[in-house]
Parts: C-alpha cells; sequence; structure tokens
C-alpha cells in the first residue's frame, strides 16, 4: 500500500441510521490556531554550522515568549510548532511545509540571526502557507550577524510578490545573549495574538436570530462580507424558534433549575404592571421567560446534548431531537428583538447582559457575544475584540449622547472642567453590557491600570478567588429593572448599574460602506462623575439601563460622535487599539478614524510601498478570502 493511501471508511457503520448529538472536547468546534516558527540561516557549509546554535536559541525565545503570553478566549495557550530543521533552501522548506500541513498551521514566524538567502527563501515562502497565512519575519539586530540585512531582502522579495508580512526589526542593536528586547517582544506578541484571533474565527458562524431590527442598517447580516474578511459563515433562524421552544419546553431544564436562584441573587425593581404588558405575563413568569431565552439563544449558538437525549426529554416534557441539538456552532450572534418579538414578548436583555458576561450559575466561564438588535456589524467588532483582549467581555452601548463640560455645567451647574475637559460620551443601552462592566477589574485584581488587559484578564482567568469576588461585586453593582413600555409592550429586564470611571477602555465600531467592511477604533477611559451630574443624565435618558461614561484620548467627544459611523459601538476593557489596527491589516479591512500613536502601529511592509495609505493597501490586496 502506498504511504499516501488512506484505509478505506468502512461504509457499512456509517450508514447506520441511528445519529446522536456527537461530545467534542470543546462546545466551539473548528480550526485550534497554531502558529509556526521557521529558523532560517545561510546553507554554505562552515556557515550554517557556524550560525545553527544561536539560530534555534533565538527560535526557542520566540517559542517561549508566545506559548507563555497568548491565550485563546478559554484560556487555553495558542498552538505553536517548530520547524524540523533549519530552512535553507528548497527541500528543507518542503520538509517544514509537509510537517506544517500536519499541523494546521495558519500563521509563521520567520526567525534569522545571520544573513540568508532570500531569493531561495522566497521560493520557499511560496510553499511554506498559503496566500491565506499570516506571516511575520523576525532578524536580529547586530553588527556582525546581520539578521536584520536578510530580514530586509526578504521583506522585499515578499512585497514584490504581493505577499504581506510583519517585519520585526529592533531600534536598538540587540544583546543576543540576554532576552528579547521590549520592542521585539511586543511586535512578536501582537502579531501572534492578532494571527491566532484571525485563525479561530475562521470556518465559525455568525447567528442571526431574526432579522433586521427596526430599520436599523447595521442589523443586515452581510453574508459575504462574513465570508470574505473573516472566513466565517452566517446562519439565520427565524424567531418564531424562540416561541417554539418555550412552548414545548425545548430547553434544558436542569440548568434553568439553577438558573433561577442565581438570578434572584440580583435586586429587582418591578414598576409594570402584569396586566399592561402585552405578554400578560406575571413578574415571576417574566423572570423564568427571560431565563428560559437565555438557555435557548446559548443552545441555538453552541448545541446541547441533552436536547438529544430521549430519556432526559421524557423525564422533562418534551420531545428530544438530535438535529435541533446541534446548535449552529456559533461563535457569535445577535438578537432582533425590536419590534416584531418586543410588541408580544419580553425583551432579550437578560439574556444579552447574562451570556456577554464572564459568568453565570455556572460560574466563571468565556464570555459568549451577543449583538443587540442583530447589530452584526457591533457583533464583528466585540468578537474580535473578545479574542484580542485575552477573552475579555465586551460592552454593546448606543453611543448615547455626547456631552461637553459647557453643557453640563448648563444642564446641571456642576463644573466638570478638570474631570473630562474633553467631554463625555453616554453609552448605554438597554441590556446588552456584559456585567463585569459594572466592577473596576483593575482594582479588583490589584493592577495597575496601565498594565495590558491581556495580563490582566489572564490573572483573573488564572485565579478562582478573583472570579467569586468579580461576580459577587457585579451581583451587588446591578438591579433588573422593568422595560419602559412605551418601547417594549412586552416588557422585559433590563441590567442597571453605572460603570466605574478611571478604567482604560477602547471603542471601535465597523462599518460597511457598500461592499467595503472598514474600521474605527478609538481609544479612551472611563469617567466618575459627581453624583449631581449622574443623577441627571440618567433621569433625563433612562434610568433602567446600564450606563458608562467615556471620554477618549487626544480627541473631543464632539468630534468622536461626529465621526463615528451609526449609533451603535462596542467598547473594550485596556487599551487595545494597535492590536485592532494590526488585526485588520491581516484581514485588509481599512481604519477609517483612529487614535493609535504612530509608532504603535504595526502593519505589514507592503504598506509602506503605498506610503503608509490603509486604504489603497487594501485595495491594492482584496479581502483575505
Amino acid at each position: 500500500m502506498s504511504c499516501c493511501s488512506a484505509a478505506r471508511p468502512d461504509f457499512a457503520r456509517l450508514a447506520n441510521p441511528v445519529r446522536s448529538f456527537q461530545d467534542a472536547d470543546q462546545s466551539l468546534l473548528g480550526h485550534f490556531p497554531t502558529i509556526a516558527i521557521t529558523p532560517v540561516s545561510d546553507g554554505r557549509r562552515g556557515a550554517y554550522e557556524e550560525n545553527v546554535v544561536k539560530t534555534w536559541a533565538i527560535a526557542e525565545k520566540v517559542y517561549d515568549l508566545i506559548t507563555s503570553q497568548v491565550t485563546l478566549p478559554d484560556g487555553r495557550p495558542v498552538r505553536v510548532v517548530v520547524a524540523p530543521e533549519i530552512v535553507y533552501g528548497a527541500r528543507t522548506a518542503a520538509r517544514a511545509q509537509q510537517y506544517y500541513a500536519t499541523q494546521g498551521v495558519s500563521a509563521n514566524i520567520w526567525v534569522g540571526r545571520s544573513w540568508s538567502y532570500s531569493d531561495e527563501l522566497m521560493g520557499a515562502a511560496m510553499g511554506i502557507g498559503s496566500s491565506e497565512w499570516q506571516q511575520c519575519a523576525y532578524g536580529l539586530n547586530q553588527t556582525d550577524r546581520p539578521g536584520a540585512v536578510w530580514l530586509k531582502a526578504f521583506t522585499a522579495a515578499m512585497d514584490e510578490k504581493k505577499r504581506p508580512i510583519f517585519c520585526v526589526y529592533s531600534p536598538e542593536l540587540e544583546d543576543e545573549n540576554g532576552p528579547l528586547s521590549d520592542f521585539v517582544s511586543s511586535r512578536l506578541l501582537r502579531f501572534a495574538r492578532a494571527a491566532a484571533a484571525v485563525a479561530y474565527m475562521r470556518g465559525k458562524n455568525y447567528l442571526s436570530v431574526g432579522g433586521v431590527s427596526m430599520g436599523i442598517i447595521g442589523s443586515d447580516v452581510r453574508r459575504n462580507a462574513f465570508l470574505n474578511y473573516l472566513g466565517m459563515g452566517t446562519v439565520s433562524v427565524d424567531m418564531s424558534l424562540i416561541n417554539g421552544r418555550l412552548r414545548t419546553g425545548f430547553y434544558d431544564h436542569e440548568e434553568f433549575q439553577k438558573a433561577l436562584p442565581f438570578f434572584k441573587k440580583f435586586k429587582m425593581a418591578f414598576t409594570n404592571k402584569a396586566a399592561d404588558r402585552r405578554s400578560g405575563l406575571s413578574d415571576d413568569e417574566l423572570v423564568e421567560t427571560c431565563l428560559k431565552m437565555t438557555l435557548i439563544v446559548r443552545d441555538l449558538m453552541r448545541g446541547n446534548a441533552k436536547l438529544a437525549d430521549a430519556a432526559f426529554a421524557k423525564k422533562h416534557g418534551f420531545t428530544a431531537d438530535v438535529e435541533y441539538s446541534q446548535g449552529h456552532n456559533a461563535i457569535a450572534a445577535g438578537t432582533q428583538g425590536q419590534r416584531q418579538w418586543t410588541d408580544y414578548n419580553p425583551n432579550f436583555d437578560v439574556t444579552e447582559s447574562i451570556l456577554n458576561s464572564s459568568f453565570d450559575w455556572n460560574g466563571f466561564r468565556a464570555p459568549y457575544v451577543v449583538a443587540t438588535e442583530n447589530d452584526s456589524k457591533n457583533g464583528i467588532g466585540m468578537l474580535i475584540a473578545n479574542l484580542l483582549s485575552g477573552g475579555a467581555p465586551q460592552l454593546f452601548a448606543d453611543i448615547r449622547t455626547n456631552w461637553t463640560a459647557a453643557s453640563i455645567k448648563k444642564a446641571t451647574g456642576v463644573a466638570v472642567d478638570k474631570i473630562c475637559p474633553r467631554g463625555i460620551i453616554d453609552k448605554r443601552n438597554s441590556g446588552a453590557a456584559a456585567l463585569d462592566y459594572s466592577v473596576n477589574i483593575y482594582q479588583l485584581a490589584g493592577i495597575d491600570p496601565k498594565t495590558s488587559i491581556q495580563e490582566v484578564w489572564k490573572k483573573i482567568m488564572t485565579t478562582p478567588a478573583l472570579q467569586k469576588k468579580l461576580a459577587a461585586a457585579a451581583i451587588k453593582s446591578t438591579t433588573y429593572m422593568n422595560a419602559a413600555l412605551t418601547y417594549f409592550p412586552g416588557d422585559g429586564l433590563s441590567s442597571h448599574f453605572t460603570s466605574p470611571g478611571g478604567m482604560p477602555m477602547t471603542a471601535y465600531r465597523y462599518n460597511m460602506v457598500g461592499d467595503l467592511l472598514t474600521c474605527s477604533v478609538v481609544e479612551g477611559e472611563t469617567v466618575d462623575l459627581p453624583e449631581k451630574v449622574a443623577t441627571h443624565i440618567s433621569l433625563v435618558t433612562d434610568k433602567t439601563w446600564p450606563e458608562t461614561y467615556w471620554t477618549p484620548h487626544g480627541m473631543t467627544s464632539f468630534e468622536y460622535m461626529s465621526k463615528i459611523g451609526p449609533n451603535h459601538d462596542a467598547n473594550s476593557f485596556g487599551l487595545i487599539g494597535a492590536d485592532m489596527i494590526t488585526l485588520n491589516a491581516m484581514l485588509r479591512i481599512p481604519v477609517d478614524m483612529h487614535n493609535i500613536a504612530y509608532e504603535d502601529i504595526f502593519r505589514p511592509t507592503f504598506w509602506d510601498r503605498y506610503g503608509g495609505d490603509d486604504y489603497r493597501a487594501c485595495a491594492a490586496l482584496g479581502p483575505v478570502y
């Protein structure tokens, strides 16, 4: 038998008509991000031998850096593999490519300390990885070992072939015997985080629960944009499916019995009468329905083996269904809500606030990504920011109102020039804000706000005591309040809290312009307003919704509000703008607005050939898929 032949499938076994929910080691199936490290060297006799030990030493430093600091949203480290030998020509490159093909590699970092023949390696580059791979090259900057000379020759060759490659080159001469410099480490980590995020989302789905909400253009799920830019699929289900599962009891009854006492830990403010709700639900029925909707949306996203279990179904009074139990392998979702659903049923505020948070009745877990009003463009941003931040929850918000210091003084008589001289944006939305944003996670973790969100969130993810403190603090800070029946006749329960000030927070938004996807990303921080001011803003807007007061860095709140795309943005703990710019370059999505310092912007060298013009470089390459 040929070494390339595969064993013949057992078609009789495969044709067995009995099917079941096939369990896996993870609820979200798909590609596991794997980054390759490919060391390169001069292949000449003598030169190779002189470089081999120290070339592998550099590769080892890069390996240790990435495996120790880059994680997926569930806390698992990104997978890193290394070429079986140093690449110095076509055959050694073919060995690496053959190995990488068995490992599911989707990104590659070339590492060199000395001169290598870039033309020969160009042939290798055409074999190592498809055009969808993210490529990076790091060359040692030293006088006697010109890895940086090879680096420039190699990246120029890649540019000529229109194969974008990120170039890591220290601005100062390096100490080869010491650790990687801070500059080199930061660039390699930025590349690795973004490349892992690109790989992780590929092949998974966005689940559209319902259609376009209230005519909001962001709710129009653009299937080709998801496919061409993100490599993702899209699945749509009608909202009648929610009602059908509620009516037939097709949900996880054991989970519901755990969810109910958990949810009753929150403060509740029932201000509406059952008779006035078009849904006709009592207060208790309202809570129960909102929690059942939460379970149903979660199961639609990821599936649930219990729903395929005939014994479980019989015990709880519904009919098991293997097909419906599968879910849609959705890495992100959106719920339509208004108006066709909420005119007669409770809104999705409980669903969105609980799923987007880092905890529920089962304790600490990776947040789900669920966009309000099926705003899929915000859903894209929430997904990307969740991946780049190391799995931190995201805050969906209306860009409700721009308040200047002058307008606050006029409305309340309180001077806030020293607190927010550039003004604030009042960010609030009916309930999709993750409950984590009611807590200052930096204070909770005892970490300086200047620390990267990846480090902060990693500490929380690996410290059970902090996880319990976070959930307890969020529950204490949050009150669930009835919805305004004018806008939600079926009622609902919105999570009300005020985000603490002094937290670094990045706002972002993805926009469709014709068939072009663009991104806006602006860093800033949350603001603590005087009580009189906060109370006034809350009362004149909507006191039942979560509120976050935020000021951008280096621009006024008016400039932000006037230039941002639509009425929604989303937000992440921490300052992740530079990471988002790097990821957008990988996907060839131009950034239409940002406030990131020039020295922090990291894009492929191909952009330099276009004078740094993001739009022209992205147009020349086209969407990556």
